[in-house]
């Protein structure tokens, strides 16, 4: 380990100066944003679901590709293979997107269990890949009465924690069943307008960090560890 003389604890070999060349590549993406929409209810008539389904209907109006995972059928983790079917659609979704809609009910002053499930088949590494790290997250929730966000403020400790860039704006819809008409639309109101934002700015977010996602969030100690693994891979006085 080579060091400097102000910094003795540091590798300098492996300490890097944010380099704005990686920050912002000549060569960026043209395609649209890929936006994978969970959502935490199995009701006939799930508001986070027609919440999602609208909020899909704006990120394509914005230029996104959007798809929403139907949660009906997933496993409760641990309690199935990793192969089995619903994962896999799950976990390949993930790596497929570039950024994430997280919706859940508010149950009992928190998200509801298939919400934090989806999640939790979510690995933070399959193998040498990592299928949220660097991606762009938006947290909505609804709730059946006054507005909360017990549901959002827990979304965003687990995005924080798969290693997401979560977008600063939220929408929390207090008494949904009020929102939605019967044909499963969202009226106009202050709300619908809150998720107009959250997507516009989710788009933006997406489109400034999706080819500097992997830099964004390379680290000095995971480059250490990196390092010291390799070493003993190479030290022929191990063998």
């Amino acid at each position: 380990m080579s060091t400097r003389p102000d910094l003795p604890n540091i590798d300098a070999e492996l300490f890097h100066r944010a380099d704005l060349q990686q920050l912002h590549p000549t060569e960026r993406s043209t395609h649209a944003p890929r936006i994978l929409l969970l959502y935490g209810s199995l009701r006939e008539r799930s508001y986070s679901r027609l919440l999602t389904e609208e909020a899909a209907r704006l990120l394509q109006a914005l230029g996104a590709e959007a798809r929403i995972f139907d949660p009906r059928g997933l496993p409760m983790p641990d309690d199935a293979p990793e192969d089995h079917p619903k994962v896999q659609a799950l976990r390949d979704l993930a790596q497929w997107s570039e950024g994430m809609v997280w919706t859940s009910p508010e149950r009992h002053g928190a998200m509801t269990g298939i919400m934090k499930a989806q999640i939790d088949w979510i690995p933070l590494a399959i193998g040498a890949v990592r299928p949220t790290q660097g991606k762009t997250l938006a947290v909505m929730e609804v709730s059946g009465g006054s507005q909360s966000f017990n549901a959002v403020n827990q979304l965003r400790v687990l995005g924080r924690w798969m290693r997401m860039v979560t977008i600063p704006n939220q929408s929390s819809v207090a008494k949904a069943f009020m929102e939605f008409d019967d044909a499963g639309r969202m009226k106009p109101s202050s709300y619908y307008e809150r998720i107009v934002d959250v997507m516009e700015e989710l788009v933006k977010f997406t489109l400034l960090t999706r080819d500097s996602a992997a830099y964004l969030v390379d680290r000095y100690s995971e480059r250490r560890e990196s390092a010291e693994q390799l070493s003993k891979r190479v030290d022929q006085r191990s063998i």
